[in-house]
């Protein structure tokens, strides 16, 4: 019997480039920055594979694959097809409101593949950081408190498998949250400060990796960089959740976007005093916004694994590639409520 989870690591969200024709009579207009906050769809297919080099003789698999409903986006539609034709399958809603889906495949095959199609409208809300301002990180922490939702506040307040609330932990949190600091800056500087303090690499941490440890090497990957974020929110007091999903990524400049070169992605949130969470991503530097797909939330990412299980087999070898496609299909009207 073996044990498994099926993990990604993110792309860094890049830009295209844009070239500009100058004319004799006329200098070119100058171009306006994208809107990343406009409301947009995307379809998002989600291919992972297994292969062995003898039959596994059964799989067991649960995951969180299927995009959920968030004040920020809608689910149009949803698909996901297995090979083999699996003996059991059924979805439920977890305890954090995200999609769980349970495979049982218990025909002998060396190979399994799961392809998930999902159709998404998004709309991310610009974050006000002045209205932030209005409070202190202290103010947080003390209606945090009082005008949390009690049960919110208990899943991710305190410390989880992946996220221990050390004395490590809560230093370098002042460093970037002191009490003083009005909250929008304090989350905004967390957001910057990690990015600026750590390496992106993904040779440097492993799912075991403690955050004692990756202050250490200042280096890793999303999960790592949000699940800092998080314990250093949650040392302080202030509710804080692992979120799991996609980001829009980019081609370099002069080449072709390849199939399946998107991957999972991961960021943290944070409960504020108006009485919204805001997302941030260390990994890329700013806050999300309409570019990011929410998949699920939870105390950090084992609550939110994309897909983990057991088999039964006697191979020696196997092999996992996961492949994932973001495909924008254009800006979409917002709807008036």
């Amino acid at each position: 019997m073996t044990q498994r989870d099926a993990m990604t690591d993110d792309n860094s969200a890049g830009s295209q480039s844009q070239s500009q024709s100058q004319s004799q009579t006329q200098a070119p207009k100058p171009q306006s920055p994208p809107d990343h906050y406009a409301p947009r769809a995307y379809e998002v297919r989600h291919r992972t594979t297994y292969t062995y080099d003898l039959p596994c003789e059964a799989a067991y698999e649960r995951g969180m694959m299927s995009p959920r409903e968030t004040p920020s986006q809608t689910l149009r539609s949803a698909s996901l097809s297995v090979t083999p034709e699996p003996d059991a399958f059924t979805e439920h809603r977890d305890h954090f409101g995200n999609n769980s889906a349970y495979i049982e495949v218990r025909t002998p095959h060396t190979k399994l593949e799961l392809l998930k199609r999902s159709i998404v409208d998004v709309a991310w809300p610009r974050p006000d950081l002045d209205e932030l301002n209005q409070w202190t990180v202290a103010d947080a922490i003390r209606l945090a408190r009082t005008e949390a939702d009690p049960v919110e506040a208990a899943d991710f307040l305190l410390p989880s498998p992946l996220v221990e609330v050390t004395d490590k932990v809560h230093e370098y949190a002042l460093s970037m949250l002191p009490p003083n600091r009005p909250f929008g800056e304090a989350v905004l500087g967390l957001t910057m400060g990690i990015y600026d303090d750590f390496k992106y690499d993904q040779k440097a941490t492993t799912v075991r990796t403690t955050l004692d440890e990756l202050l250490d090497i200042r280096g890793g990957v999303c999960q790592d960089f949000a699940q800092l974020a998080i314990g250093c929110l949650r040392s302080l007091g202030l509710p804080a959740r692992y979120v799991s999903g996609y980001v829009e990524t980019y081609a370099p400049p002069g080449q072709v976007k390849l199939e399946g070169s998107d991957a999972s992605h991961a960021w943290a949130a944070v409960w504020t005093p108006a009485g919204r969470w805001v997302d941030l991503d260390p990994t890329n530097n700013h806050l999300v916004d309409s570019r990011y797909v929410v998949t699920a939330w939870g105390r950090d990412f084992r609550d939110v694994s994309p897909l983990r299980g057991v088999i039964y087999t006697e191979a020696k070898k196997s092999s996992l590639k996961v492949g994932v496609d973001v495909i924008p299909l254009g800006l979409v009207e917002p709807v008036n409520t």
